[in-house]
């Protein structure tokens, strides 16, 4: 069958976007296994069976589109800065995402949390020229916003405003960015509520899980296995000067990645940015050394008591990087073992069949080293054991067994399906092509997406799961009362208790 390529304005894509929507609703409703420590997003989980009209829609017959969004310019100015431009004049809007190479893998371990403080109060404390109250006013007044922050590999700034007032909202963005004030009274504001944020942190199953399971997985001395927000004694002992330091080593035009889209024209836009930036030099960034990962798989059974009648249950082990040659094999099988719908296997087996998971599902995590495979449920206390015997026979099954054609079908249409979501704005559009460059992926990524999806087969699937699913070898954490569970942790080996300390100090 030929296939037709259409070229879509955004203007078109949005429509076309909407009526897709109408189409889905109760199709999909994405949601995250978040690691809020991490800041990162881990692998969506699609937590609805498909509506009657998605089914009728998918019954028709038609020619295939090929879908080419419009593609950004990249430009590189003298002062190091890579930008990614692209011109929408549907709405008299302008907005910039910027990536960073820093983050809290960059600090020292005396130290944690110092990137994240920086992150906040870069916007919060205002700048040289600025404070805090004058800044949110000119703000205010011209309805936009600026924002920034430090995740664990990422640091990230925005600005959202009208084209009138690009001119005010770049000076204001390009002021945090190169002269934060760091005023102590809001470091100490800031930390206050970080230490608050820490007090709380054991209040609940979901707050611990996460955060102790990237403790069992990476080494003491990782900067994977810390919290990116800190410790109390950690973040009690960083000062302005530390962040003064930070700010000065990291934030540099040579060090940054732009996605620049709305209502401008390109030439002009480039030289407002070369004038607003004029002062802002390169700087010789000497990146720290940060340990490699250890590759190496060793079981372990992990407990932390809670008095609840739940269990929330998490077990995996090392994988991949968000590099691997294996990514989007890898992405479809754990479509079909556990991040897809209610018919992926895991939440099929161990929620709908046995009833015996609120929730249920796998993923990967894929940072620049070396991330991990999880799976993960919530389960009544009685049926903890039972309920990971289930999810561990769905892992040695995948490894073990063909994957079923319409199960592969299914994984693959979702995402080639799902593809044109990627591009709902042109502000989407480039800060797809800002993350792409930063993470190190070809930049034709987009280009060759749906073919990297298309050509996946059955064995494939087979490979990749006998060499990246490990379930003989896996790190189990459990947190409950193991007086309710149906059987002991330790038919699954040693248990090790964990004890959670006050104010994780």
């Amino acid at each position: 069958m030929k296939t037709k390529e259409v070229n879509f304005s955004l203007s078109h894509l949005f429509i076309l976007i909407l009526v897709l929507s109408s189409l889905s609703i109760g199709q999909a409703k994405t949601v995250f296994a978040y690691d809020e420590h991490s800041g990162q997003a881990i692998e969506p989980v699609m937590t609805a069976p498909q509506s009657e009209g998605a089914k009728i829609v998918s019954a028709f017959e038609y020619e295939p589109i090929e879908f080419t969004p419009p593609k950004p310019e990249r430009v590189v100015l003298d002062n190091g800065m890579i930008l990614y431009l692209l011109e929408d004049h549907e709405l008299p809007l302008f907005k910039i995402t910027a990536h960073f190479r820093t983050g809290a893998i960059y600090e020292p371990e005396e130290r944690a949390g110092l990137a994240s403080l920086v992150g906040s109060v870069m916007r919060r404390g205002g700048t040289k020229s600025r404070t805090p109250e004058q800044m949110n006013e000119e703000l205010e007044f011209i309805a936009a916003s600026v924002e920034t922050g430090i995740s664990r590999e990422l640091g990230s700034a925005s600005l959202s405003t009208m084209k009138k007032d690009i001119d005010k909202g770049l000076e204001v963005f390009a002021d945090v960015l190169m002269n934060p004030a760091f005023p102590e009274d809001m470091i100490r504001k800031e930390k206050d509520e970080i230490l608050e944020d820490i007090r709380r942190e054991n209040d609940t199953p979901r707050k611990i899980i996460f955060r102790e399971f990237r403790k069992i997985m990476y080494k003491a001395d990782h900067p994977y296995s810390r919290k990116i927000i800190g410790y109390k004694d950690t973040v009690e002992n960083i000062t302005r000067d530390d962040m003064v330091v930070f700010h000065k080593k990291y934030f540099c035009p040579n060090n940054v990645i732009m996605g620049i889209s709305g209502d401008f024209d390109t030439q002009e836009i480039l030289e407002k940015l070369n004038n607003v930036f004029a002062d802002w030099e390169k700087t010789e960034i000497d990146f720290p050394e940060v340990p490699a990962v250890e590759k190496k798989f060793q079981r372990s059974i992990n407990y932390i008591y809670k008095d609840v009648n739940q269990a929330s249950v998490v077990f995996g082990h090392i994988a991949i990087n968000r590099l691997n040659k294996d990514y989007f094999p890898i992405k479809i099988m754990n479509f079909i073992l556990g991040g897809g719908s209610f018919t992926s296997r895991i939440p099929s087996k161990v929620r709908s069949d046995e009833g015996l998971a609120y929730s249920a599902y796998s993923g990967f995590h894929t940072p620049r080293d070396l991330g991990f495979f999880f799976a993960s449920c919530q389960t009544k206390s009685e049926s903890t054991v039972k309920a990971i015997n289930f999810a561990l026979d769905e892992v040695r099954k995948i490894r073990e067994e063909y994957v079923g054609d319409d199960e592969l079908e299914l994984a693959k249409d979702t995402y080639i399906n799902q593809f044109i979501f990627k591009f709902t704005s042109s502000a989407s559009i480039v800060g797809q092509m800002v993350g792409i460059e930063y993470e190190g992926l070809p930049l034709d990524y987009l280009d060759t997406y749906v073919e990297n999806i298309e050509v996946i087969t059955k064995e494939d699937i087979a490979r990749v799961a006998k060499e990246y699913l490990h379930p003989d070898d896996i790190k189990l954490l459990v947190i409950g009362d193991m007086e309710q569970f149906d059987k002991p942790l330790s038919e699954f080996g040693e248990v090790n208790t964990v004890e959670l300390k006050s104010e994780q100090e």
